[in-house]
């Protein structure tokens, strides 16, 4: 009986013990969230997008005929997670969340819905910016600082994947200044945050927060999810916040210039030139007053470095370029045949006076080339054409979009050179009815043929 009772006291005494470990604690992510989540919304964005009826048609017309496909559009329904940083409404979300939306709706951490009004966005940064209007006084999160981070910093993920709303993820900065390919394999993302904390489908857009409460980062792409391996990447919101409030304050986000034709080191190159480097982006030509010839830059020099960040080949350079804005100065380290050199340059504007046609011919409006083409487009120093500007809705052309390049039209069998908007509205004008036309055009550098029978 004694035994029995010796038993029953060590166990209550255990049991006490137990029972106080912690008592009264209460983890700091629990404020975090507390503190975010009402600003933290859901995103529903409706609209319609072209889309092809087999997946693998585009790519068959472009490798054996060189052009694309008519398309059919579809409606589309995309989820997502964005964050309130402004009490006037505006919302912070990836752009691929809300591209081509037509219907937003965004839902409050207190189940309200509200209609969302696009502002801006971009699609090469995936930032957008949306506002709600309303007479309420609307939750916030606090903006960190990036420029701070140092790994093995806690950070919350908080967003709505697959559609389960709030869901919050804990875990740490694994690595800074990460580069990752776009899905598209359009470039790269770079300069991101790489973390551990769950991130999957429906997380786009939403804020990855520091331990006080501050966003540090907007949640943008998972590498490998289907792969057992979850490697989350968040934009910097030092780079979200600078786009944010140009868009709001400027109306647009006004990119960089630098002004270089550029292009990767091949074997060839290195040898024939006598170049001392292996990687980097090899400069071909320096536009004359630009921002890269004020600064020093020259023909053959190799650009390694800017502000630090490696440059391992021309797209890199190019990605890079993107994420600044018109004025800022950055520092430029060129390899010029073995002597490194640090160059500071002041970063010019991509935005010049676009000369635009004076009317749309079948339903489109174009312009001419400008020097930001040339650099994000990678056109060699002599193309001439015209680039579309604008896709109207009663064109009767399938399978153009903005951006595309126009340098011949064909009509019933003639070819005619474009070189500039003179040559396309003089062209253009000339179409009789019931002529067969056809636009040889060019996109990411693949020559295409759009053709139409012109009524």
């Amino acid at each position: 009986m004694k035994k029995v009772l010796v038993i029953l006291s060590l166990l209550v005494l255990s049991i006490n013990i137990f029972a106080i470990v912690n008592e009264g604690y209460q983890s700091p992510i629990v404020n975090v969230v507390k503190a975010s989540s009402e600003a933290i919304v859901s995103i529903e964005a409706k609209g319609k997008t072209e889309s092809y009826s087999d997946p693998y048609i585009e790519d068959f017309f472009k490798k054996f005929f060189g052009e694309i496909p008519p398309t059919q559009q579809r409606e589309f329904t995309s989820l997502g997670t964005g964050f309130i940083f402004d009490e006037k409404g505006y919302i912070i979300t990836n752009y691929h969340v809300v591209e081509n939306a037509t219907n937003i709706n965004v839902t409050l951490g207190n189940d309200k819905v509200y209609e969302a009004k696009y502002i801006g966005g971009d699609k090469d940064l995936d930032l957008a910016v949306l506002k709600v209007n309303t007479d309420s006084k609307l939750p916030i999160v606090e903006l960190g600082n990036s420029s701070e981070l140092e790994i093995g910093g806690t950070v919350v993920a908080i967003g709505n994947p697959l559609g389960l709303s709030h869901t919050v993820t804990t875990g740490v900065i694994s690595a800074l200044n990460r580069k990752v390919q776009k899905p598209d394999g359009s470039g790269y993302y770079v300069d991101l945050i790489q973390t551990d904390a769950a991130i999957n489908p429906g997380n786009s857009g939403g804020p990855l927060l520091n331990i006080h409460a501050q966003v540090i980062g907007v949640n943008t792409i998972i590498v490998n999810p289907n792969q057992g391996v979850n490697l989350g990447f968040a934009i910097p919101i030092n780079l979200a916040k600078k786009f944010a409030y140009s868009i709001i304050d400027d109306g647009k986000y006004e990119r960089a210039y630098l002004g270089v034709y550029f292009g990767d080191i091949t074997e060839e190159l290195r040898k024939s030139l006598g170049l001392k480097v292996d990687e980097g982006a090899y400069i071909s030509d320096v536009i004359d007053n630009s921002a890269a010839s004020d600064a020093g830059i020259k023909a053959d020099d190799v650009i390694v470095k800017i502000d630090n960040k490696k440059i391992s080949n021309a797209e890199e350079l190019r990605s890079i370029i993107r994420t600044y804005t018109a004025g800022e100065k950055i520092e430029v380290i060129i390899n010029r045949f073995g002597k490194e050199i640090k160059l500071n340059v002041l970063l010019g504007s991509s935005e010049k006076e676009v000369v635009l046609a004076k009317k749309d011919y079948f339903g489109l409006i174009v312009r001419e080339i400008t020097p930001k083409d040339v650099e994000e487009k990678s056109l060699s120093k002599n193309t001439k054409g015209v680039i579309v500007e604008e896709v109207t809705n009663n064109s009767p052309i399938f399978g153009i979009t903005k951006g595309d390049l126009i340098n011949q039209i064909a009509i019933n069998g003639t070819y005619h050179d474009i070189k500039n908007v003179s040559d396309w509205e003089k062209i253009a004008s000339s179409v009789e009815k019931n002529s067969y036309v056809a636009l040889i055009m060019y996109r990411d550098n693949i020559r295409f043929v759009v053709k139409f029978f012109y009524r």
